[in-house]
């Protein structure tokens, strides 16, 4: 792994860790995905058996992804498991530079899941190899629209339209329903956003979420038991739409072009996404199925429900390396007392402070800054590697 000088980039081997993402599937995601959420997918075959691909989603709009995670996994139970069944999904590398938005704030874990840092030079590569992606055109403004501009498309990024066209490569409509109800307590207000965004480099506030949050960390990655669905659309052909907006190049689009694309295709989905609101969207929790769903859980059923997901998480994490790295076994409690600051008030000083006091692997005393930016994973992972002048070198 190398550390460029001229910024954090850190470039080697990808990250992605399938031995823990198969163990996490198993013991934690399925059991939120099936009983939680209920989640469903439709439209899977629509997704080419081979080559790139993009998939290209709406976002719910809140300030923690939890539909990202979950039609990640449903993507990748749908394709059998495996490494070539797992749909890389782009993510902004401040889910990895930021503790808390890494869940609860566990090491790396947005890279050990599969996600990939998304620079212009990673989803470059990712298609030019043929790979394929999650991608979130609206970008960070998605995740903060709020839940009163639910279902409500904000402007898409052109760079998706400029790399399918260079690659030609499918774009794949993929709608979210329900997500936006995983927590209607979370409102934003464009002026506060703005302030806020120049006074703090925070790009959104939301309320009353945050009040909430910022006393109890547990509110922070609390869900409501939305009962997500996710439909994919057919195949768009980019360099067909380029064409028709008179693009001279179809797969060298400028700027301009681009922008007039992807704002139509955001149309189009817009239309899409309101008409499976209106057939879908009814019932955005549809409790006697909660009900029923909880019933078939065999084992303790407070871990499955928000309420244990600190715990769930963390523990299965913890279990999971300890094994793996041959470390003693101590008990739960002895091991897993931090944790008990996500259920207290203004909770965030304590786990800061249990995270700075902690020896490894729980937390990070008499680590350099250096070992701990790259245990904990906060730096920008790039898919191209160093060369010996210092240059990257993308053509791996």
């Amino acid at each position: 792994m190398t550390r460029h000088r001229y910024s954090n980039v850190v470039s080697g081997d990808d990250p992605v860790d399938f031995e823990y993402l198969d163990s996490f599937y198993r013991e934690v995601s399925s059991r939120i995905m099936d009983h939680y959420f209920r989640a469903d997918l439709s439209g899977f075959g629509n997704i080419p058996a081979d080559g790139p691909a993009i998939l290209a989603s709406n976002h719910s709009g809140n300030a923690f992804p939890h539909d990202s995670f979950i039609l990640d996994q449903l993507l990748w139970r749908e394709g059998e498991f495996g490494e070539k069944a797992k749909i890389k999904p782009l993510y902004s590398p401040k889910l990895a530079l930021t503790w808390w938005m890494r869940p609860f704030g566990l090491d790396n874990w947005w890279r050990k899941f599969g996600a990939v840092d998304q620079t212009y030079l990673n989803f470059d590569r990712i298609l030019a190899r043929g790979g394929r992606v999650i991608y979130y055109p609206e970008g960070i403004p998605g995740i903060g629209k709020g839940f009163n501009r639910r279902y409500r498309l904000q402007p898409f990024q052109p760079s998706f339209v400029k790399l399918a066209a260079r690659y030609n490569v499918p774009v794949l409509p993929v709608y979210g329903i329900n997500a936006e109800w995983i927590n209607p307590a979370n409102l934003t207000f464009r002026w506060i956003d703005r302030l806020s965004s120049r006074l703090l480099g925070i790009p959104f506030i939301p309320l009353p979420l945050i009040i909430l949050a910022i006393i109890f960390p547990f509110f922070f990655y609390f869900a409501f038991p939305c009962n997500m669905k996710f439909f994919i659309g057919k195949p768009v052909d980019i360099r067909a739409r380029l064409r028709d907006n008179g693009a001279i190049s179809a797969d060298d689009p400028d700027r301009e072009q681009a922008e007039r694309v992807a704002e139509e295709i955001r149309r189009d989905m817009q239309r899409e996404l309101d008409q499976l609101a209106a057939n879908h969207g009814r019932k955005p929790y549809d409790f006697k199925s909660l009900i029923r769903s909880f019933k078939r859980i065999k084992g303790s059923r407070w871990l499955t429900s928000p309420f244990g997901w600190p715990v769930l998480f963390t523990r299965h994490y913890r279990d999971f390396h300890d094994h793996r790295d041959n470390r003693p076994a101590i008990s739960h409690w002895r091991r897993d007392w931090d944790l008990i600051g996500y259920y207290l008030p203004f909770g965030w000083i304590l786990l800061a402070l249990f995270r700075k006091l902690r020896k490894p692997p729980y937390g990070y005393r008499g680590l350099s800054k250096e070992e701990k930016a790259r245990r904990e994973g906060s730096y920008v992972w790039s898919i191209a590697r160093e060369t010996g002048n210092g240059t990257l070198d993308t053509n791996l």
